[in-house]
């Protein structure tokens, strides 16, 4: 315990007590809500619809002007998604970054996107940690190449975790991180994933740091949902000593007055409203849920559905309708099905998969 704490105080301060509760009013029902056959799966913005299409031709123009871009307007959330959504189509389809990178070995944004496919690929393996220690060259390059992005920190916190690296070099990436973006939701979800995984069933840890974080981020930052990662955590968890339903509902409360100041139906908020209407189904919030579903229109995310399901689309439409019987029914409840903690670790972590937007 003397190193648990030793290692959450370097990342966080006494927590500030801010008790609030948005008194979000909550839907009537029915709801207007997309046809389950108008629902798509894990939906790209305009912006990187095109750098896509154009990977698929071959040009890696498009996706080149796009990280660009990102990099000049410092608009790291969008660059941190764009990067892994670019690193996993080039899994499947490499020759457009191939080529890219003979282009031009030294550009930041494709020393980025190849660091990522490079960890993406290797951390399935049982021999995770002795390879992914292979590609620390790539993620040092990435992070020398542009000494402003905090992308490819959030890449080396990654790296740490899945390589096993000690609380002492993780603390020394996590300061270099913060001092670029003080406030980098992807940054401050790896180190929480990092905290879980080192100290298996200390949640109370967990929203500690990301309480604090979520208190000291901008009002419209990301990083204002992370305690609502920290409750899916304990959720799917099944370990560990009992989190306080308050604090539960706290954390779901904190995402959803996130999420009502995001513009609705636009694939970007898209992963935030998924994971907090399966969050608050879990808690037997349906109501609330179903507000979420409305909001995210017809833009459904893999996670995290993809932690219990084989066919997270399916996932999604499942709950969603459990949601919209129980509201229309009056239950106080989304069911047993859908209202399920989920003990025992999620089918995620047993799976050992890349976690793209999961605790």
């Amino acid at each position: 315990m003397v190193d648990t704490m030793a290692l959450l105080h370097a990342f966080t301060r006494t927590p500030k007590v801010r008790g609030r509760r948005t008194g979000t009013p909550s839907p009537l029902a029915p709801v207007a809500l997309p046809a389950d056959d108008e629902v798509l799966l894990d939906v790209p913005d305009d912006a990187l619809g095109r750098a896509l299409v154009g990977a698929a031709a071959g040009d890696h123009t498009p996706a080149a002007e796009l990280l660009l871009a990102t990099r000049r307007r410092a608009a790291w959330e969008h660059r941190d998604r764009y990067v892994r959504r670019l690193a996993a189509f080039a899994r499947s389809r490499p020759e457009w970054l191939d080529a890219w990178r003979a282009r031009a070995p030294r550009d930041p944004d494709a020393l980025l996107v190849d660091a990522q496919r490079a960890v993406d690929r290797v951390w399935d393996s049982p021999a995770r940690a002795e390879l992914l220690r292979e590609v620390s060259p790539l993620i040092t390059a990435a992070a020398r190449a542009d000494h402003r992005d905090p992308v490819p920190w959030r890449l080396a916190l990654d790296h740490a975790r899945g390589a096993r690296a000690g609380h002492t070099y993780f603390e020394e990436l996590w300061e270099a991180a913060v001092r670029r973006a003080p406030h980098h939701h992807g940054c401050h979800v790896a180190a929480l994933r990092y905290l879980a995984s080192s100290w298996h069933g200390s949640h109370r840890e967990c929203f500690d740091f990301a309480d604090t974080a979520a208190q000291d981020a901008p009002e419209g930052s990301l990083t204002q949902a992370l305690p609502l990662r920290a409750a899916y955590g304990y959720l799917t968890d099944g370990c560990g000593p009992a989190v306080e339903r308050a604090r539960l509902d706290a954390a779901a409360d904190r995402a959803v007055a996130l999420s009502a100041r995001l513009p609705s139906a636009q694939p970007w908020p898209a992963e935030l409203r998924n994971l907090l209407a399966c969050v608050l189904v879990r808690l037997g919030r349906p109501r609330d849920a179903l507000e979420q579903f409305r909001l995210t229109g017809p833009y459904a995310t893999s996670f995290p559905w993809d932690r219990d399901a084989d066919d997270p689309l399916g996932r999604f439409l499942e709950v969603r309708q459990e949601a919209l019987r129980a509201v229309a029914s009056g239950a106080g409840a989304a069911g047993a099905d859908a209202s399920a903690a989920g003990s025992g670790r999620s089918r995620g972590e047993r799976r050992g998969r890349p976690e793209p937007g999961g605790h």
